[in-house]
């Protein structure tokens, strides 16, 4: 049994008797980049460029998955948003929407024709044939509480969640065309699908607001999708961990500010993905901080060595090297 198909049991809701160090979110260095000669802002048009940037830190430092697309704007873009690559910056800058959508007058487009939604899956189709029989190959899509935030601004959507304006069919409605798309990355080859649900984090809106407006439509989203799927919620929830768990994902993926061993005391039976800081850890911290902190998320009942959001590419490779080999030397419990 290789990384691939241990990554899939595991995903699958069956534990593993060591801690694999993968990825639910896109995984980039600035390394890998360099390696494969492509820009940053180059690889969100371009299905090559993409498969290529994704594979990189797999075959640099034997990171255990590789994820795409590498930005929140895919599904807001088929929706009618237009989307700005930062093609002009020479620098990890992630895309952003240029312009929005003003009211609920669209239609769902099919998904198999709908803006980069095709890109991705030729992209995942790439990946599958550089190092899908070696790794697992996954894919996200934006939670359907995130894709309205995206097609209509952050302020303009929490207005109108605040004033009761977004109708539980309007989340719905995001929920089954957010799933189509997953199953369609699933059909090229995906081996999981993530939903990063980071714009209904309760550290944004609160533990209630998530159980009344979000976790609905979550639900239905996952009844939909293919599994596995794993579900990945940043900032602070431990208030709501035994939600996330309701919510239908076959494995949770959580960040550095979630009390993971309360969560595991919480959760003894799900499968727990988990905790490090991308950012203040891997990219800025030292291989001691990191070893250690490898160490603590083992002993706090983690099933697997996962950032709770996606990599920042500017990652001095020693840490990376750390990231990936610390696991080896730990027993599981």
């Amino acid at each position: 049994m290789n990384s691939r198909d241990e990554i899939i049991l595991l995903l699958h809701g069956n534990a593993l008797s060591r801690l694999p160090v993968f990825g639910v979110l896109p995984a980039l260095t600035a390394r890998g980049l360099r390696a494969e000669n492509v820009r940053y802002n180059e690889t969100h048009t371009d299905a090559d460029k993409m498969a290529r940037a994704a594979s990189s830190t797999f075959e640099l430092f034997g990171f255990e998955s590789a994820v795409v697309p590498f930005d929140l704007c895919v599904e807001a873009e088929a929706l009618g948003c237009a989307v700005d690559f930062q093609t002009d910056i020479d620098a990890f800058i992630a895309p952003t929407i240029e312009s929005r959508i003003t009211n609920y007058d669209f239609s769902f487009p099919e998904v198999a024709r709908a803006g980069r939604i095709p890109l991705v899956a030729d992209a995942i189709r790439k990946l599958k044939t550089r190092v899908g029989e070696k790794i697992a190959v996954g894919a996200f899509i934006t939670g359907p509480y995130t894709l309205g935030w995206q097609l209509f601004g952050a302020e303009k959507w929490f207005e109108f969640v605040g004033a009761g304006l977004v109708p539980a069919r309007r989340l719905q409605n995001f929920a089954e065309w957010l799933a189509r798309i997953g199953n369609y990355y699933r059909d090229a080859g995906a081996d999981f699908i993530t939903v990063h649900e980071m714009g209904g984090s309760p550290q944004v809106i609160g533990a209630a607001r998530f159980r009344e407006v979000v976790k609905p439509a979550l639900q239905k989203l996952f009844a939909r999708l293919k599994p596995p799927r794993v579900l990945s919620v940043c900032g602070d929830t431990n208030a709501i961990v035994r939600d996330l768990a309701e919510c239908g994902a076959n494995a949770i993926n959580v960040d550095h500010r979630n009390d993971l061993a309360r969560t595991r005391r919480e959760l003894p039976n799900t499968i727990l993905l988990g905790n490090y800081d991308p950012v203040g850890l891997l990219s800025h911290g030292n291989v001691e901080d990191i070893a250690r902190a490898v160490e603590k998320i083992a002993q706090d009942g983690a099933d697997a060595i996962v950032a709770g959001c996606d990599l920042y590419p500017e990652i001095p490779e020693e840490n990376m090297r750390v990231l990936v080999a610390s696991p080896h030397s730990l027993v599981v419990k």
